[in-house]
């Protein structure tokens, strides 16, 4: 099936229940709208439901995280003696083993099993403790720390949002550009196309990567290079994206049309830059009018920035940023 932009679906795993699956303690669901009517269109959705998949019925008794934050077990709420750690962690195990091809992950907020973060913890006694993740969720972190993850419930945040689908295309890119016939070559290419998308989440993480490629990569072996270098990129694409940050970009990509547009289509270009930066306007709107005169001036390098195209337009997500 291909997506809205012509291209093939990207996996992404998904908790069930937010397809619309009535696999909860209680026998509900907690449908997403987003996710079905509109990541649908561009993402495969696999639903993952990890306490149906070990065997607990739907309903049944609800399950919480108890003891330290880091560590907690996972048991029943009336019967304490109920504890399936074990076998969540083991199921997140065979799911990571077996899906290697997911490009992205999105969990169920506040669940025992599936919470990214801050889901309750107890002491045993039932006091509540300091938060943590659910179990399941976090094995799957540990085993692919560079696979984007996000909660259902932080989709509402426009730049989360936008920073969550932007993680999920570079690492499908990856995944199809490099991973497909791996060599250092391949990096440094997928390097350079993601230059200036890496620098507006993090400038300094763009000023390590391209040392780290010209200094370190070529004495290293390259399964080693290989997971360094996907592992800090999607680190630092972690990071949000700011106004300041943005500004710094597209500053940096309007210097490559210096010499090719007239003075009075300069001051346009600033002045739309500006309007982003001081909030009158979202970010396609300096962008739109940059994209214009870089298909006319701009040279070849620039126009391939993943940075001006990250995902399907259609998606309107730099309309809300």
């Amino acid at each position: 099936m291909d997506s809205m932009s012509g291209k093939k679906l990207i996996p992404v795993g998904i908790s069930s229940c937010l397809l619309g699956n009535k696999v909860r303690y209680d026998g509900g669901h907690k449908r997403s709208k987003y996710c079905l009517n509109v990541l649908s269109e561009c993402f495969d959705l696999t639903p993952f439901c990890p306490e149906v998949a070990i065997g607990l019925s739907t309903p049944r008794e609800p399950i919480r995280l108890v003891g330290s934050a880091d560590s907690p077990r996972v048991v029943g709420v009336k019967n304490p003696d109920l504890d399936v750690t074990d076998q969540l962690i083991a199921y997140a195990n065979t799911v990571s083993e077996n899906q290697k091809s997911l490009c992205g992950y999105i969990l169920m907020k506040g669940s025992p099993s599936c919470g990214m973060e801050r889901v309750k913890v107890y002491h045993e006694n039932g006091m509540p403790n300091e938060a943590g993740s659910g179990a399941y969720a976090a094995q799957i972190m540990r085993n692919n720390p560079a696979l984007p993850v996000e909660e259902d419930a932080r989709l509402n945040d426009p730049v989360l949002r936008e920073n969550f689908i932007t993680r999920v295309f570079v690492y499908s890119s990856w995944q199809d550009e490099v991973m497909q016939s791996p060599s250092l070559h391949e990096v440094i290419q997928f390097h350079s196309r993601h230059k200036y998308q890496l620098m507006a989440h993090s400038y300094e993480g763009y000023k390590q990567l391209g040392r780290y490629l010209a200094d370190e990569a070529p004495k290293k072996e390259l399964d080693e290079v290989l997971l360094e270098y996907i592992l800090a990129l999607m680190t630092h694409l972690k990071n949000r994206a700011s106004r300041k940050s943005h500004t710094n970009t597209l500053m940096h990509i309007m210097g490559y049309l210096k010499r090719d547009v007239d003075a009075d289509t300069k001051q346009d270009l600033l002045e739309a830059i500006e309007q982003y930066r001081s909030s009158q306007v979202h970010l396609v709107v300096p962008l739109t009018l940059l994209k214009h005169y870089l298909k006319r001036h701009g040279s070849e390098y620039i126009q391939s920035q993943a940075y001006l195209d990250p995902y399907p337009h259609e998606l309107g997500l730099r309309n809300y940023i």
